[in-house]
């Protein structure tokens, strides 16, 4: 049942529903993995590191609202429940327990790094059937790829 009837076309709006459903969960779980990692790092780096996933949580969700709110207006249900988030996400699964400072930064290079990649696909896929979408897209990559720099120079 849609209850909010899209402006897109059929074809459009499967491809622009799919991309905001991917991003969804993609961010929804980059927010869970930072925020796991910042309860549980270690080391000299210690209060930076977790002062810096505060922001990329931040990020991720204010992102989420952003991608999930663009879904909706299309007349799409947006979808964050945790069985979809772990069934859809791009991100590796991240290690339980402590873990030291240049692991935690590693694992968030890698991880925004493949949101990155997806989002990155997201923007050339929306590009002709929706600009709006697209530019929420462009714009949550441009702040993803921040975080990247950030973490990726932290181990430098």
């Amino acid at each position: 049942m849609y209850v909010v009837k899209s402006p897109l076309a059929d074809a459009d709006l499967k491809t622009v529903a799919e991309a905001l459903q991917g991003a969804l969960v993609d961010l929804v779980d980059l927010s869970l993995v930072a925020k796991q990692i910042h309860w549980n790092v270690v080391g000299p780096r210690f209060r930076s590191i977790h002062l810096q996933l505060d922001e990329v949580v931040a990020s991720a969700r204010t992102h989420s609202d952003t991608v999930a709110e663009r879904a909706s207006a299309l007349g799409v249900p947006p979808d964050g429940r945790a069985a979809s988030v772990a069934s859809g996400s791009g991100i590796k699964a991240t290690p339980a327990g402590w873990i030291k400072d240049t692991d935690a930064v590693r694992t968030m290079v890698e991880a925004l790094g493949a949101v990155i990649v997806r989002m990155r696909e997201r923007v050339a896929a929306t590009g002709e059937p929706d600009a709006v979408s697209q530019d929420i897209f462009i714009s949550i990559t441009a702040d993803l790829e921040k975080h990247h720099w950030m973490f990726q120079a932290e181990n430098a």
